[in-house]
């Protein structure tokens, strides 16, 4: 079958829009709480550094996992079966269940792990009380995973979107009102942070939930009839193929989680920079992930369709359209650190001189990687809609925690470079990453072995 390049780029971008603009709403969750906890001082901006690191460290591994109910729906939507889809967004939300549990637990009782790690103890103490707020919106934003790998998996994107951005419109409001104490609320400070998050997360899942239930359009594929009998085959498929996705999204964020336990031994002005730094590299990679997500379906729906031609051109599209996007990027990370940086802190205070300096070092670094960020998530994407996941997961352990770690603390703490050689090897990790996942992707496609 023929695909144009120019047919392919217009549909990936169609697809693509409104889940590069979810995933921006979503990032801009953290990025509202990083810039109002900033006003609060850089001893709360590093509590809440800790913390959010911890709780999207945790989160992310059970996201990857869930994250297989959109090529599963995607496949079967490029086939035409409508019962398979049901099934899959069923055992999600069972599946969202029996992984947020544990992850619960965790951070309620995560102290004595930071004092493992070596934590300085003002930090902890700000971490797990922050923690125990955000905590109890887990399994929402879990839920709310498996409704838009549903809603995307059958190209309509288009309604997360909206309630994704209503939620971020809703979190500057409850930022307002419970950090700094209004409509009758005690001030609460970077705790409050922590419910407005709670608050937003069950939110944007209860809506999405009654949009999907009161869609006529829906009704045919069945989503929640016989929810209350767990099909342990469709479960184990879920988990399958999911397992592999999650501990690689773990591998990746578990790096960037120790890399600020690390910048936690070099001091607290380090921990602050990074936080900026890692803020503004999180808000430029949500465009590449969104890319990467797409991607995805089009390769998941081109292998329903038995459509081999198709699944390639949908990948190195996917994987063209993230780097041309980095690239701007990293120019703007490398030519206006400085006004960047001033959107999360006050550039004329004294007191943040050290951390802007660190800052915008750090930045300079983040212009680099971020070319191999956008190439190894839109690479992760099309393989994903291959279904092949177990081989990028050891992609991920070799690249981010042989290679990625080893090197970051060799060049950090073995050659003295602080803060920067740290970041240095989350360059080499990503790099590793990049190249590998996209040699996969060549080799799988070129062999024609395109399966369902």
């Amino acid at each position: 079958m023929h695909h144009p390049l120019r047919l392919e780029i217009k549909q990936t971008l169609l697809l693509a829009g409104p889940v590069v603009a979810t995933q921006l709403a979503q990032i801009s969750l953290g990025f509202v709480d990083t810039v109002m906890v900033g006003r609060l001082g850089s001893e709360a901006l590093a509590g809440v550094a800790l913390g959010n690191t911890i709780f999207f460290t945790l989160v992310v591994l059970c996201m990857g996992v869930l994250m297989a109910v959109g090529p599963m729906v995607s496949q079967a939507f490029g086939a035409g079966e409508m019962e398979p889809m049901g099934r899959s967004v069923r055992q999600g939300l069972w599946l969202a269940l029996v992984l947020g549990l544990p992850v619960f637990l965790l951070m309620w009782n995560i102290a004595p792990v930071l004092r493992l790690l070596g934590q300085a103890e003002p930090n902890i103490e700000r971490a797990q009380a922050y923690l125990r707020a955000i905590d109890w919106g887990v399994f929402p934003f879990l839920g709310f995973v498996v409704l838009r790998s549903f809603a995307e998996g059958v190209s309509q994107p288009r309604p997360v979107m909206v309630i994704t951005f209503f939620g971020v419109g809703l979190n500057i409001f409850a930022n307002y009102v419970l950090m700094y104490g209004h409509l009758g609320f005690p001030a609460m400070g970077l705790v409050g942070t922590g419910w407005a998050s709670t608050f937003v997360f069950w939110v944007n899942f209860l809506v999405l939930l009654l949009y999907i239930v009161r869609k006529q359009e829906y009704g045919a594929y069945r989503l929640f009839e016989r929810f209350g009998r767990p099909d342990g085959h469709y479960f184990r498929e879920i988990f399958r193929v999911g397992w592999p996705i999650g501990a690689s999204l773990g591998l990746e964020s578990g790096l960037f989680m120790v890399t600020v336990m690390m910048m936690g031994w070099i001091g607290t002005t380090a921990l602050a920079a990074h936080q900026v730094a890692i803020q503004c590299a999180a808000f430029t990679f949500m465009v590449p992930l969104g890319i990467g997500i797409a991607t995805s379906v089009r390769v998941g729906q081109a292998v329903g369709r038995k459509d081999s031609e198709g699944a390639q051109w949908a990948g190195w599209v996917g994987i063209g359209l993230a780097v041309l996007f980095m690239l701007g990027s990293a120019i703007g990370f490398w030519v206006v650190p400085r006004p960047i940086i001033g959107l999360y802190l006050d550039l004329n205070n004294p007191a943040n001189d050290e951390v802007v300096v660190l800052a915008v070092t750090l930045l300079g670094v983040a212009a680099v990687f971020q070319v191999f960020d956008g190439v190894q998530v839109s690479a992760a994407g099309a393989l994903r809609g291959l279904k092949d996941t177990r081989i990028p997961m050891l992609i991920s352990l070799f690249s981010y925690w042989a290679l990625g770690l080893v090197c970051s603390y060799v060049l950090g703490f073995g050659l003295g470079l602080g803060a920067r050689g740290l970041w240095w090897g989350l360059v080499l990790g990503l790099g590793s990453a990049a190249v590998l996942l996209s040699w996969r992707f060549y080799r799988m496609t070129t062999r024609k072995r395109v399966e369902g």
